[in-house]
């Protein structure tokens, strides 16, 4: 018989906190090993919204919808100057 005196505790497990680069990498990798064409299927989920763009294949999808669709493009934006802008 429990102790009724003394509280229990119930914990839920945090969810990991990726980085969008992480989420992007993530998901490219989810969609070019289903023989999507990575960069098409990212930049319609991101002009349009709709997360069918997304295959759910490593849970791909899920993951890509927890990051605001601004975020991802200032990723991809960022990462492009930073990476061939700034080298000239």
């Amino acid at each position: 018989m429990k102790d009724i005196n003394h509280t229990q505790y119930f914990r839920v497990p945090q969810e990991i906190d990726l980085e969008v680069s992480d989420v992007l990498e993530k998901v490219y990798e989810a969609l070019a090993e289903k023989g999507y064409n990575p960069v098409n299927q990212i930049v319609g989920y991101i002009m349009s919204g709709d997360p069918t763009y997304i295959t759910n294949y490593k849970n791909a999808r899920v993951l890509i919808m927890k990051v605001e669709r601004d975020e991802l493009l200032e990723e991809a934006l960022s990462y492009y100057i930073n990476n061939k802008l700034k080298r000239s």
